[in-house]
C-alpha cells in the first residue's frame, strides 16, 4: 500500500522540518553575529557592506532539523560595494572578516571558525548551528547580484542570493508541497552519504523532475518520480529552466545544472564522473527499495530510503 499523502506530511513536520521554535532561535543567534561583525566592519576596516541577505536552504525553508546526520548551517551573504572584481580582493575579505570574528568570539576555539573555499565559518557549540559567512563584490548594474570567488582555484560566479531564494518561493506557490519534497530528497541523499549532491543542486534536480516528469499525482509518487529520474537519465542531460534566458554556452563538467538565475553557472561542477556514478546507482537503488515498500505496504522498508528516524504517525 503506497504511503498517503497525510502520513508523508506528518514525517515532514515532525520528523524533517525544522521546528518553529528553533527557526526563531537560529534567526535570533544569526541577527546578533550580524550586527556584532557589520558594527566591527564599520568600525576597523573601510569595507562599504552595502546589502546583508540570509540564504541557502535556512532562508528557503528547505532545511532539515539537526540530528547527527543532518547538520544545520545558515549562510549569510554579505554585499561588498566599491571593490574591484577579483580573487585577491576577495581573498582579502574573507581574511579580514575572519580575523573580526575571532575578535568579536575571543572565549571560543580556534577550531570553531574556517576559511573555506566561498566562505568564513563559524560554528556555535551551544546549539550546533555553523554560520557560514560569504562575502559577495556587489554588482552595482544589477540589483542582487554579485560576484563570488572560489579561494582555491580562483574561478569567479555571479550570483544573486534574493533570487535564488525566490525560485524556491515560486516553486512553493505553485506546488504546496515543493518544499516538502525537497527535504524528502536531502534526507535520502543524507541517508545515502552522498556528500558531493549539494542543498542547492537538489532543490533544482527536484524542479526540473516535476516540470519535466509531471507534478501531478502524491508526494509518494513525485518523490519516486525524482529518484527515477536521477537513474534513467544517469545525469547526462543538461538541466535548464525557463528563467535561463541567455546561450549558456558549453559544458564539459559530467554534470550540468543550471543556476536559474545565472545562466553560466553550473552549481554541479565539482561533481566528478565517479560521484556522478554513484548518485546515479544510488538513485536507482532507492527507487526499486520505494518502489517495492509501496507495493507492500512496509515501513521498514522505507527506513531503508529515509533512515530509522522514518514514521508516518505517532505509534509508527
Amino acid at each position: 500500500m503506497p504511503l498517503t499523502d497525510t502520513e508523508l506530511r506528518y514525517y515532514d513536520a515532525n520528523v524533517l522540518r525544522l521546528p518553529a521554535e528553533k527557526r526563531k532561535e537560529y534567526h535570533e543567534q544569526v541577527d546578533r553575529l550580524i550586527a556584532e561583525l557589520s558594527r566591527s566592519v564599520r568600525d576597523r576596516t573601510e569595507i562599504k557592506i552595502t546589502r546583508v541577505v540570509k540564504a541557502g536552504s535556512f532562508a528557503k525553508h528547505t532545511i532539515l532539523r539537526k540530528t547527527s546526520m543532518d547538520p544545520v548551517d545558515v549562510d549569510v551573504v554579505f554585499y561588498v560595494g566599491g571593490r574591484s572584481i577579483d580573487s585577491e580582493t576577495l581573498q582579502t575579505l574573507a581574511d579580514t572578516i575572519h580575523s573580526l570574528l575571532l575578535a568579536i568570539y575571543p572565549t571560543k576555539k580556534v577550531e570553531d571558525f574556517e576559511i573555506g573555499r566561498k566562505a568564513a565559518t563559524v560554528t556555535f557549540a551551544g546549539t550546533g548551528l555553523s554560520v557560514d559567512i560569504v562575502p559577495v563584490i556587489e554588482d552595482a548594474s544589477r540589483p542582487g547580484y554579485g560576484w563570488q570567488f572560489d579561494l582555491q582555484d580562483g574561478t569567479r560566479m555571479q550570483t544573486c542570493a534574493p533570487c535564488q531564494i525566490q525560485f524556491v518561493r515560486d516553486r512553493k506557490t505553485r506546488d504546496s508541497d515543493f518544499r516538502t519534497l525537497v527535504r524528502l530528497a536531502k534526507r535520502w541523499r543524507n541517508q545515502a552519504e552522498l556528500t558531493h549532491l549539494k542543498s542547492f543542486p537538489i532543490e533544482l534536480l527536484m524542479a526540473y523532475s516535476l516540470d519535466t516528469e509531471g507534478a501531478n499525482g502524491s508526494i509518494e509518487q513525485r518523490f519516486r518520480r525524482f529518484l527515477l529520474y536521477i537513474a534513467q537519465s544517469e545525469l547526462k542531460q543538461r538541466v535548464s529552466f525557463p528563467e535561463n534566458q541567455r546561450s549558456a554556452g558549453v559544458f564539459i563538467d559530467p554534470v550540468v545544472v543550471l543556476d536559474p538565475v545565472c545562466d553560466s553557472n553550473n552549481v554541479t561542477s565539482r561533481i566528478t564522473e565517479p560521484e556522478r556514478v554513484e548518485i546515479v546507482t544510488a538513485a536507482n537503488e532507492a527507487w526499486e527499495t520505494a518502489t517495492f515498500a509501496s507495493t507492500e505496504g512496509d515501513l521498514s522498508l522505507w527506513k531503508e530510503v529515509f533512515g530509522p528516524r522514518f514514521k508516518v504517525r505517532d505509534d509508527a
